[in-house]
């Protein structure tokens, strides 16, 4: 009998235990954003809060006595650029326990008689109108589409945006090159081949599907860009966040290609004057880095030679943040001919 219940006690601490797990998995994302050091590395990103505040500045005539949203407004820094420059109302919504010091930001500095902070999902929330004029949100995530918002700001749009309303941003490009990298695929994946004698293949196999958000130096890139994806904010679908896009890269010098890398840029062409950052290893860093998918082989490749292949990216089953990605490639140059296909997670 007494077994018995040890056995009943000890399943139900296991389905405890795994409900608590599935919790966690599942609102790992919101509960990310209550901490104050992810806030304080972007509010410290300068380009991403400087563009920010100049394309606010340059939509004064679309913002000055309207009803803007704020989506994911974390700290509120977004609605306060609003507040500023003559907003009627701003409402402000985030999911995370950020929310709560949103508020209290907000009233320090005495712009409460204008923004509403509300903590919630934005599908679960009504707000005190019908429709808003201007539609603000950070919602870019690595690789532009993964963990981003994007499909709360296409509902958002879609249920409150007045016809002929204004979205910052409202126009975005991913787009990739290829990079030599030989000294950090040596050091982190060929390292599983033999690790004091003992070859780890097998870990060597995950690690290189998983791909790596870094610093990309600016002399590493040794091809020319291509556009894989365009994102028009106002007419985008959530459909539309399932793709394949084709790709050629050109070489502009004699190297070899260990990686492709992509990075994207964000527009604000709503205003007086339009403005937008980049991403790219080119320019100054972002929090947002570049995000590096290693290839299985290393591609020697002449300048004028060209990388072509296609990129498909959809949302994972699970967990429509999550991202699965496929790269499949060619080259047929004057030292190497070679193919393949690579199938990485993004989790």
């Amino acid at each position: 009998e007494r077994e018995r219940e040890r056995e009943t006690m000890a399943e139900d601490e296991t389905m405890k235990e795994a409900k608590k797990e599935e919790l966690t998995s599942r609102d790992y994302y919101f509960d990310s954003y209550s901490h104050f050091g992810i806030h304080e590395e972007m509010l410290k990103d300068e380009v991403r809060t400087s563009q920010y505040k100049r394309a606010i500045e340059y939509n004064r005539q679309n913002i000055e006595g309207k009803v803007v949203l704020d989506i994911g407004c974390g700290t509120g820094i977004l609605s306060l650029f609003c507040a500023q420059v003559g907003a009627k109302a701003v409402y402000a919504i985030d999911c995370s326990d950020i929310a709560n010091y949103a508020k209290k930001i907000v009233a320090e500095n005495n712009y409460d008689h204008v923004v509403t902070v509300i903590k919630g999902k934005v599908e679960d929330i009504d707000l005190p109108v019908d429709k808003v004029d201007v539609i603000v949100s950070e919602w870019m995530g690595y690789f532009l589409f993964y963990e981003s918002m994007l499909d709360t700001v296409i509902y958002s749009r879609n249920k409150w945006l007045k016809p002929g309303g204004v979205m910052l941003p409202d126009y975005l490009t991913l787009n990739l090159v290829a990079i030599e990298d030989a000294e950090y695929k040596n050091e982190k994946l060929n390292f599983w081949d033999n690790v004091y004698g003992f070859s780890m293949k097998c870990i060597k196999d995950v690690a290189i599907s998983e791909p790596l958000v870094d610093v990309v130096e600016d002399q590493q890139i040794c091809t020319d860009k291509h556009m894989l994806r365009e994102v028009k904010v106002p007419d985008y679908s959530v459909e539309d966040c399932t793709f394949t896009s084709h790709f050629e890269l050109t070489a502009t010098r004699n190297d070899y290609i260990h990686a492709l890398v992509a990075y994207f840029d964000t527009y604000f062409r709503t205003g007086h004057k339009e403005n937008m950052f980049s991403t790219s290893p080119s320019v100054q860093q972002t929090h947002w880095k570049q995000t590096v998918f290693y290839l299985d082989k290393e591609i020697t490749i002449c300048q004028g030679e060209k990388l072509t292949g296609t990129l498909t990216c959809k949302p994972n089953a699970q967990n429509r943040r999550d991202l699965d990605i496929t790269i499949s490639y060619k080259h047929n140059g004057k030292w190497q001919q070679s193919s393949g296909s690579m199938s990485y997670k993004m989790r």
